[in-house]
């Protein structure tokens, strides 16, 4: 059932499935991505007796922002205040925090800055805190490639772009990121939609240059980015869930990993799956988030 609800600097659109007494569990998507990713995923949870809340992200679907004067911030340290401002909104103390893309990150930043409200964690890719300070550095040609459509958002003729295609650059991406996944044309429609939010441009383009330091951040969070600045560890216990056929996230070296996840943790890499793991492995999603709901 899709309710709204007014947390922080927004009406939230979001999801709600399952009984209100169940397990609460948020799941939280990212670019160019939608709350349908989450359809299998949600029903499974939900017929397991949890309270599944699916949010669409600032600058998706029917989400709005409450002010024409707020920044349409994409930022980290924001999208991570959104997740606890709704939480607050549905008097929701602690819950799984399950994500993918931005929403993994933003689970990851919550795991980590606010331990108490994280019963546990479902983190897509793993951790993916953003390293602004290091964000200059420049990584293998290999991988400089698999982030062409960043660099191309840091221009105006990225930005244009990104107005005019949105429909086009979103399906790209979904194919470029998951290779192996037959996704139908309907499928994708049923998300693209989404991306006809009024400030689904701002947003993802604000977020993908601010990472990089090429946009100012929103002063209301530069605290907590000043707290990310230092990679804070995750103390929470984890999943982190990497698809093998990842094209734009490949899974990391397990060291390299490992050393954010300071409490129980566990890593799998999911053959034949890419970057959407809800929507192409929802059994496997699913089962993750119990096996935390049930500790």
């Amino acid at each position: 059932m899709l309710k709204r609800v007014h947390a922080g600097a927004l009406e939230v659109a979001y999801e709600e499935a399952g009984p209100p007494s169940g397990a609460p569990v948020l799941l939280l998507h990212g670019f160019p991505y939608d709350i349908h990713a989450f359809d299998e995923v949600t029903a499974n949870l939900a017929a397991a007796g949890c309270r599944v809340i699916v949010p669409y992200v600032r600058g998706y679907g029917p989400t709005r922002f409450l002010s024409p004067n707020t920044p349409r911030s994409g930022q980290q340290a924001v999208l991570a205040h959104d997740v606890t401002e709704l939480m607050d909104a549905l008097a929701i103390e602690n819950a799984v925090l399950a994500g993918f893309d931005w929403g993994s990150r933003s689970a990851c930043i919550v795991a980590a800055l606010w331990p108490k409200r994280v019963r546990g964690l479902v983190a897509g890719a793993g951790y993916i805190i953003q390293d602004i300070a290091a964000s200059l550095k420049p990584a293998e040609p290999e991988a400089e490639r698999r982030l062409w459509y960043q660099y191309y958002f840091h221009s105006e003729r990225g930005r244009a772009g990104l107005e005019r295609h949105r429909h086009a650059m979103g399906k790209l991406l979904w194919r470029l990121w998951s290779p192996s996944w037959r996704f139908s044309d309907a499928t994708y429609e049923l998300t693209a939609r989404s991306f006809d939010n009024p400030d689904f441009v701002a947003v993802a383009v604000h977020s993908y240059r601010h990472r990089y330091g090429l946009a100012p951040g929103d002063p209301a969070v530069e605290d907590t980015e000043r707290r990310l600045a230092a990679l804070p560890s995750i103390t929470v216990p984890a999943i982190a869930l990497h698809g093998a056929d990842d094209g734009v996230t490949p899974a990391a070296a397990p060291e390299k990993q490992a050393r954010f996840f300071r409490g129980p943790y566990e890593r799998h890499v999911l053959s034949g799956v890419g970057h959407n793991l809800p929507q192409e492995a929802p059994q496997k999603f699913s089962d993750a988030v119990l096996s935390l709901v049930k500790e």
